[in-house]
């Protein structure tokens, strides 16, 4: 006997989405087994178009809480697994088959599924900043959500996998004042700044560009006795910008190496490190960080937004610039030819490309031009 596919509730939560929730919905058309959208107070036609797909559409009384929303969600849902989807939220064309077929391998045994989520791209289409994020989960284990703001799937155990099925973010409004009043109400009403809340009140104040005020709070996160690993890396990273704009080169540097204290180190902290000896001209020791990004790439921590050019390219341009300036032409030519790979199109490459080869005493001695 042939077992049916596991059915998936498609969970939303919306407001004035006119503009991008059929661009969602059409690109997971004829993957969902029912869509339930829950409105938050839309005064455009988001529920007009939402109509279109479902006539699974509630409303939802918004009290400054997103995860009180999305659980309301959630509770609507019927089928074997629930899938939760931004309206600025959308499957290309590769990851849609990606669903089709992870829904035929779907197993009982399985709680939750962790996708990639892709934050940026760039002007040749590369990925600029990743993350991942559990995005389907089996309805009977009634996972909850947790969070008025940046809010997150609490699973305190059940089989967990890793899926290829990429969802790409495209925002198009900017939600930073909405964000801000929410914050400032939840720190009110909690009466204490500490834990996740002190570190979004810090990405808060670094995304505002008060950097004195978010270097504060990033280090009084990081005295915390405990807290998740991935938000201290991230701190880690944030207060070292914070102390470059602020100019204080030696605590940036100290930030830097104090992510080591919570694991392997990151590659894209490695490039940063490499970046710091790189704008003083130290090139031996900035090839040495750029290097041990290139080892760490595995090590990547993916429960927090990385960028991808350290984990791909950025670290073998870094290299040729180190090694031509240390004369080590035919590495600066294989660093060079192996960033192309990721950026053929890139004209700096190119034209590296050419003059690398131009300089290469013994032009035999290398492998062939790419293009």
């Amino acid at each position: 006997m042939i077992e049916r596919p596991m059915t998936i509730s498609l969970c939303m939560i919306v407001k004035d989405e006119e503009q991008t929730l059929a661009r969602c919905l059409d690109s997971v058309a004829g993957l969902m087994d029912e869509i339930i959208i829950v409105d938050t107070g839309s005064t455009d036609r988001t529920k007009t178009i939402a109509a279109r797909y479902t006539d699974r559409l509630y409303t939802f009384d918004w009290d400054d809480d997103f995860a009180a929303a999305r659980n309301e969600s959630f509770d609507q849902a019927t089928c074997s697994y629930i899938m939760w989807l931004d309206a600025d939220d959308v499957l290309l064309g590769p990851d849609r088959e990606r669903l089709r077929s992870l829904k035929q391998r779907l197993s009982v045994d399985i709680d939750a599924v962790l996708m990639p989520l892709h934050l940026a791209e760039g002007e040749q289409g590369e990925l600029l900043f990743t993350s991942r994020r559990i995005r389907l989960v089996k309805r009977e284990r009634q996972y909850r959500w947790e969070g008025r703001l940046h809010e997150d799937l609490v699973i305190p155990a059940g089989r967990i996998v890793h899926s290829d099925v990429a969802v790409t973010h495209r925002r198009m409004d900017n939600h930073t004042l909405r964000n801000q009043r929410i914050l400032a109400r939840w720190i009110s009403e909690s009466g204490k700044l500490e834990g996740r809340l002190l570190y979004f009140h810090a990405n808060e104040c670094f995304d505002r560009k008060e950097y004195a005020e978010a270097a504060e709070a990033f280090n009084r996160l990081l005295a915390e006795p405990s807290g998740y690993r991935e938000d201290r890396i991230t701190a880690c990273a944030r207060l070292a910008e914070c102390y470059l704009h602020l100019g204080k080169p030696e605590q940036q540097l100290d930030s830097l190496l104090h992510s080591f204290r919570y694991g392997v180190p990151q590659a894209d902290l490695c490039c940063m490190i490499g970046d710091w000896f790189f704008t003083r001209s130290e090139w031996s020791t900035a090839a040495y960080w750029y290097e041990k990004a290139l080892e760490q790439q595995q090590h990547a921590t993916d429960l927090r937004p990385v960028p991808r050019p350290c984990y791909s390219w950025l670290p073998h341009v870094r290299l040729s610039h180190c090694y031509a300036h240390l004369g080590k032409l035919n590495a600066s030519y294989e660093h060079n030819r192996t960033a192309l790979r990721y950026l053929p199109d890139d004209p700096h490459l190119l034209a590296n490309e050419r003059k690398l080869r131009e300089a290469i005493p013994d032009p035999s001695s290398t492998a062939p031009p790419l293009k």
